[in-house]
């Protein structure tokens, strides 16, 4: 079952809510002696997450639930994840463990001695609490019946977001259902356009994607490059502007490892752009342009818009 993006009424007593993590879709399966682990789509996953595989209920079960890895404050982190993610040798998963653990977030069940998807959300909860789990590393999500109160902790965390669920909803497998609402946390930052890379088919005549800088010195300290949240007008006006500017130098310093064939521009522009978060080499995840700024350049530095940041 999946979420969709409709909106959703904060404090309908008709609804409850959850945090959204930023992790993998797993399911965990128990037939009183055995334990499989595989994704949405029914791939097998017991080797890359061998520290779930240990996984003992009181009763045989299959748990809907989220798998992440916590950074060192203690949030989840994709880019940690993604590390893990495509393991898939023993050997290689025994050391990541030590260095990237999981934890299995649950935070639904379809079975439980018998098929229980017909139920109401509400009662897959309280069942989903009172089923005892040991041997693995698996929590119950938190849920909240006041939407505001959580999404004031999602924003004071810096969560993905949090999820809305409606208490009579039966569990609906493959479906994105307006029964469950996702509601993301984006984050936002101003960057310098330094460059920009060469478009390809539908975009040959304008650009692939923006180069993206935070003024460090006198140099931009590269931190990724969007494509996305340009409409076909927005394309050529930039393609036109960045015409204007280019440059034989690079305005990034000069160990950045910037992708083949990139142009330079007179680093003039800045733009808004949104993201999901900062990966462990200081790349923005999931970027997309919303538009640009009059800011100047020299105002956009890394202490301003970098990890870590207080905007």
């Amino acid at each position: 079952m999946l979420a969709s993006t409709l909106s959703v009424d904060w404090g309908h007593e008709d609804w409850m809510f959850e945090v959204k993590f930023d992790g993998v879709r797993g399911i965990l399966a128990y037939d009183g002696r055995d334990i499989t682990i595989t994704s949405r789509k029914g791939n097998p996953m017991a080797v890359t997450y061998p520290e779930l595989s240990g996984f003992i209920s009181d009763e045989p079960c299959v748990i809907d639930g989220e798998i992440i890895a916590l950074d060192q404050a203690g949030n989840p982190s994709f880019g940690r994840l993604q590390t893990r993610m495509n393991i898939k040798s023993r050997a290689g998963a025994a050391d990541a463990v030590k260095m990237a653990p999981v934890t299995f977030m649950a935070f639904d069940v379809l079975y439980y001695q018998e098929p229980v998807i017909d139920l109401p959300w509400s009662d897959r909860r309280h069942l989903l609490e009172s089923m005892r789990f040991e041997g693995a590393p698996v929590l119950l999500s938190p849920i909240e019946e006041d939407g505001s109160a959580l999404w004031t902790a999602v924003t004071e965390r810096t969560l993905e977001g949090m999820v809305g669920k409606l208490k009579s909803s039966p569990y609906q497998p493959g479906v994105r259902s307006a029964d469950w609402r996702k509601i993301p946390f984006i984050h936002q930052l101003r960057a310098v356009i330094g460059g920009f890379t060469r478009g390809e088919r539908s975009r040959a005549s304008t650009f692939g994607s923006l180069l993206l800088g935070l003024r460090d010195g006198d140099r931009l300290r590269y931190i990724g490059s969007v494509g996305t949240g340009f409409d076909q007008p927005t394309l050529r006006a930039v393609k036109t502007a960045l015409d204007q500017m280019t440059q034989a130098d690079s305005p990034f310093h000069p160990d950045t490892d910037l992708p083949a064939g990139s142009v330079f521009v007179n680093p003039d522009l800045v733009a808004v752009i949104e993201y999901k978060e900062w990966t462990g080499p200081g790349r923005l995840r999931a970027p997309s342009f919303k538009g640009f700024t009059n800011d100047s350049w020299y105002e956009v530095t890394v202490a301003s818009e970098g990890p870590g940041a207080d905007r």
